[in-house]
Protein backbone atom coordinates (compact mmCIF):
# COMPACT_ATOMS: atom_id res chain seq x y z
CA UNK A 1 0.00 0.00 0.00
CA UNK A 2 1.35 3.38 -0.99
CA UNK A 3 2.16 6.08 1.51
CA UNK A 4 -0.13 9.07 1.71
CA UNK A 5 0.94 12.68 1.42
CA UNK A 6 -0.44 15.34 3.74
CA UNK A 7 -3.30 16.44 1.47
CA UNK A 8 -4.08 12.81 0.57
CA UNK A 9 -4.36 12.00 4.29
CA UNK A 10 -6.63 15.00 4.81
CA UNK A 11 -8.91 13.88 1.98
CA UNK A 12 -8.98 10.32 3.30
CA UNK A 13 -9.82 11.56 6.80
CA UNK A 14 -12.85 13.41 5.39
CA UNK A 15 -13.95 10.37 3.40
CA UNK A 16 -13.56 8.08 6.42
CA UNK A 17 -15.59 10.51 8.54
CA UNK A 18 -18.43 10.64 6.03
CA UNK A 19 -21.34 8.22 5.95
CA UNK A 20 -21.86 8.87 2.24
CA UNK A 21 -19.74 9.22 -0.87
CA UNK A 22 -18.64 12.82 -1.47
CA UNK A 23 -18.07 15.00 -4.51
CA UNK A 24 -14.82 16.89 -5.04
CA UNK A 25 -16.62 20.14 -4.16
CA UNK A 26 -17.97 18.67 -0.92
CA UNK A 27 -14.47 17.52 -0.02
CA UNK A 28 -13.01 20.92 -0.92
CA UNK A 29 -15.51 22.57 1.41
CA UNK A 30 -14.48 20.26 4.25
CA UNK A 31 -10.75 20.92 3.83
CA UNK A 32 -8.93 23.86 5.37
CA UNK A 33 -5.35 24.56 4.43
CA UNK A 34 -2.87 25.33 7.21
CA UNK A 35 -1.17 28.70 6.90
CA UNK A 36 2.60 29.18 6.92
CA UNK A 37 2.60 30.23 10.58
CA UNK A 38 0.94 26.95 11.54
CA UNK A 39 -2.42 28.59 12.11
CA UNK A 40 -5.50 27.32 10.36
CA UNK A 41 -6.22 29.26 7.21
CA UNK A 42 -9.65 30.21 6.03
CA UNK A 43 -9.27 28.88 2.51
CA UNK A 44 -9.80 25.50 0.95
CA UNK A 45 -7.72 24.03 -1.87
CA UNK A 46 -8.96 24.55 -5.41
CA UNK A 47 -11.40 21.99 -6.76
CA UNK A 48 -8.83 21.06 -9.42
CA UNK A 49 -6.33 20.28 -6.66
CA UNK A 50 -8.87 18.07 -4.88
CA UNK A 51 -9.64 16.30 -8.17
CA UNK A 52 -5.92 15.67 -8.75
CA UNK A 53 -5.57 14.22 -5.25
CA UNK A 54 -8.65 12.05 -5.76
CA UNK A 55 -7.25 10.75 -9.07
CA UNK A 56 -4.00 9.82 -7.32
CA UNK A 57 -5.90 8.13 -4.49
CA UNK A 58 -7.97 6.21 -7.03
CA UNK A 59 -4.80 5.02 -8.84
CA UNK A 60 -3.33 3.96 -5.49
CA UNK A 61 -6.47 1.96 -4.67
CA UNK A 62 -7.68 4.10 -1.77
CA UNK A 63 -10.89 5.45 -3.28
CA UNK A 64 -13.48 4.50 -5.84
CA UNK A 65 -15.39 6.90 -8.04
CA UNK A 66 -19.05 6.61 -8.98
CA UNK A 67 -19.03 7.43 -12.67
CA UNK A 68 -22.77 6.93 -13.20
CA UNK A 69 -23.67 10.26 -11.58
CA UNK A 70 -22.50 13.82 -12.12
CA UNK A 71 -20.66 15.17 -10.34
CA UNK A 72 -18.71 12.02 -9.58
CA UNK A 73 -18.85 10.83 -5.99
CA UNK A 74 -15.90 9.32 -4.15
CA UNK A 75 -15.73 6.88 -1.27
CA UNK A 76 -12.95 5.14 0.62
CA UNK A 77 -12.35 1.54 -0.45
CA UNK A 78 -10.95 0.56 2.94
CA UNK A 79 -11.99 1.69 6.39
CA UNK A 80 -9.49 3.57 8.52
CA UNK A 81 -8.96 0.40 10.59
CA UNK A 82 -8.34 -1.72 7.48
CA UNK A 83 -5.85 0.85 6.17
CA UNK A 84 -4.03 0.90 9.51
CA UNK A 85 -3.88 -2.90 9.61
CA UNK A 86 -2.43 -2.99 6.08
CA UNK A 87 0.22 -0.46 7.07
CA UNK A 88 1.14 -2.53 10.13
CA UNK A 89 1.50 -5.64 7.94
CA UNK A 90 3.71 -3.75 5.49
CA UNK A 91 6.01 -2.63 8.29
CA UNK A 92 6.20 -6.16 9.70
CA UNK A 93 6.90 -7.57 6.23
CA UNK A 94 9.90 -5.24 5.93
CA UNK A 95 11.29 -6.14 9.36
CA UNK A 96 14.36 -8.34 9.29
CA UNK A 97 13.13 -10.04 12.48
CA UNK A 98 9.34 -10.08 12.52
CA UNK A 99 9.14 -11.81 15.92
CA UNK A 100 11.40 -9.19 17.51
CA UNK A 101 9.35 -6.38 16.01
CA UNK A 102 6.11 -7.92 17.32
CA UNK A 103 7.66 -8.49 20.73
CA UNK A 104 8.81 -4.88 20.91
CA UNK A 105 5.39 -3.63 19.81
CA UNK A 106 3.59 -5.75 22.39
CA UNK A 107 6.15 -4.79 25.04
CA UNK A 108 5.26 -1.12 24.60
CA UNK A 109 1.48 -1.66 24.63
CA UNK A 110 -0.58 -0.19 27.44
CA UNK A 111 -2.47 -2.52 29.81
CA UNK A 112 -5.70 -1.70 27.98
CA UNK A 113 -4.11 -2.51 24.62
CA UNK A 114 -2.78 -5.83 25.91
CA UNK A 115 -6.27 -6.68 27.23
CA UNK A 116 -7.67 -5.92 23.77
CA UNK A 117 -4.97 -8.05 22.12
CA UNK A 118 -5.73 -10.97 24.46
CA UNK A 119 -9.46 -10.68 23.79
CA UNK A 120 -8.98 -10.53 20.03
CA UNK A 121 -6.56 -13.48 20.03
CA UNK A 122 -8.99 -15.50 22.15
CA UNK A 123 -11.79 -14.71 19.67
CA UNK A 124 -9.57 -15.73 16.77
CA UNK A 125 -8.66 -19.01 18.49
CA UNK A 126 -12.36 -19.85 18.96
CA UNK A 127 -13.12 -19.57 15.23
Amino acid sequence: MANLGELERSVMERLWASDAALTANELRDRLTLVGEAGEAGDRSPATTTVLTVLARLERKGFVSRSRDVRPHRYRALLSRAEHTAEMMHEVLDRASDRDAALARFIGTATPGETDTLRRLLDELARR
